[in-house]
């Protein structure tokens, strides 16, 4: 038998539906606000790590001898910026941030006036058709590439696909957008075309070598995965942004830990931490994301021993090698897709924190591998880089202008620091009383 629907029944079919529709209006609501919360703290994390990069350039050059009143004034309003950011308060941070970043890149393009460097020949650079300031590119060294199993990486030439911006090729090679542009002669505002050709460099000196495992190491944000004590594959990682204060704790900790699930297509559950500061900034609160594109997670992560870490894809894909995540270790869906496989419940791994790495290679070379010490954590980075020296008693074979120049840069390649003889065919073995005098750097990292 069929009900026949009265008066009554109709409208409240239509009370039901009415009330359905609107549920599921609110909750696709919420989901545009994660995306868009999640996408304000990315791009701030990428303009102050642009801006962080850029500044600290300048002060190595001789800019704040040059342009005393500009560089005060750079710097004020990056002290500014850094304020905002750590009081959580994004979009003024993201402002400020954006505005010592055009600063910069006024000062450098000053510097940069009464001096022309010729591009190398490796590159194939096209500019945007529209109107450009004139940039020139660093020189690239092009020296003999290490055959060692401490070593990852390479000097190479990446050919620029469909979708590429700066941002996203540095994520996808695990360099810094500054890199890029300064190894290309690229302007900030640079526009890409399918098939350029960008020079990179993202040779990086193995942290710590274990027999099965993952390390990661945040200053260079790279996970390393070993089997049988053979380096498998070496990928570039976001890690957690530097704030850290009375209420919040985003920086990524450091220790031993075992994967104890993974989890296809993940419901995100947002921690109340994150929930109170979304709170605290206006935005709409909310418990967990289902599996789709709009879930931070992407479309795998699994789940660490230490307590609200995971490694897990994303649908940022920019944001790779950035200091942007609230403490997890973000991967590249891409190369996610293929290491998510390989791991099984109960590896083990290692988070550590080592923003200055030396390793000498089997020909006996000598290459040193400096970050800046984002966490602060470190005391005097190039008192940690000589003690390394020390220690594995190189002092005389070491080139200390090289030194000096790698610990003052900073850039997170690997450099040779071998020093060379004029007329001798490898390493020096004896310099004696003649050997060069050790930089000793200043307190100041």
């Amino acid at each position: 038998m069929f009900a026949i629907p009265t008066g009554d029944n109709v409208q409240n079919a239509s009370m039901k539906f009415a009330m359905k529709q609107s549920s599921s209006f609110i909750i696709w609501s919420v989901f545009l606000l994660v995306a868009v919360h999640l996408s304000v703290a990315t791009a701030v994390a990428d303009v102050r790590q642009d801006a962080e990069i850029a500044v600290s350039c300048l002060h190595r050059n001789v800019a704040a001898q040059k342009f005393q009143d500009d560089m005060k004034s750079l710097d004020l309003v990056f002290e500014v910026a850094k304020r905002y950011f750590s009081n959580n308060n994004l979009e003024t941070a993201d402002k400020f941030y954006l505005l010592a970043l055009q600063k910069s890149q006024i000062i450098e393009s000053m510097l940069k006036t009464s001096e022309v460097v010729p591009l190398p020949e490796v590159m194939d650079v096209t500019t945007s058709p529209e109107p450009k300031a004139p940039v020139e590119p660093a020189v690239v060294e092009m020296s003999e590439e290490p055959n060692s199993k401490r070593i990852v990486g390479t000097r190479g030439v990446y050919t620029v696909v469909r979708a590429d911006t700066v941002r996203l090729v540095a994520a996808k090679l695990g360099v810094t957008q500054q890199h890029l542009r300064s190894m290309n002669g690229l302007d900030a505002k640079a526009y890409l075309k399918v098939g350029q050709k960008l020079a990179y460099n993202n040779r990086k000196i193995i942290p710590q070598q274990i027999k099965n495992g993952i390390i990661v190491n945040i200053p260079d944000r790279t996970l390393y995965y070993f089997q049988q004590g053979v380096l498998v594959t070496s990928l570039p990682v976001a890690v957690g942004s530097p704030t850290k204060n009375e209420k919040y704790i985003w920086q990524t900790p450091v220790g031993k830990f075992k994967i104890t699930a993974k989890m296809k297509d993940p419901t995100w559950t947002v921690p109340p931490s994150i929930q109170t500061e979304m709170e605290e900034q206006g935005k709409e609160t909310f418990d967990s994301v289902p599996p789709g594109p709009e879930n931070p997670l992407g479309k795998y992560a699994m789940r660490t021993s230490i307590p609200g870490i995971l490694l897990h894809s994303t649908t940022r894909p920019s944001s790779i090698y950035s200091f942007s995540s609230h403490g997890c270790i973000r991967l590249s869906p891409t190369q996610m897709e293929h290491f998510f496989p390989q791991i099984k419940v109960n590896t083990k791994g290692e988070i550590i924190y080592k923003p200055v790495k030396l390793a000498v290679t089997e020909d006996g070379r000598i290459f040193l591998e400096v970050h800046h010490d984002t966490y602060n954590k470190s005391t005097n980075l190039v008192a940690e880089a000589r003690q390394m020296v020390e220690k594995q008693k190189l002092t005389g074979l070491v080139d200390w202008v090289k030194f000096k120049s790698v610990v003052n840069q900073k850039s997170g390649v690997a450099e040779d620091i071998t020093l060379k003889v004029s007329g001798a065919t490898g390493p020096v073995a004896q310099l004696g009383e003649a050997a060069p005098r050790p930089y000793l750097g200043a307190a100041v990292n």
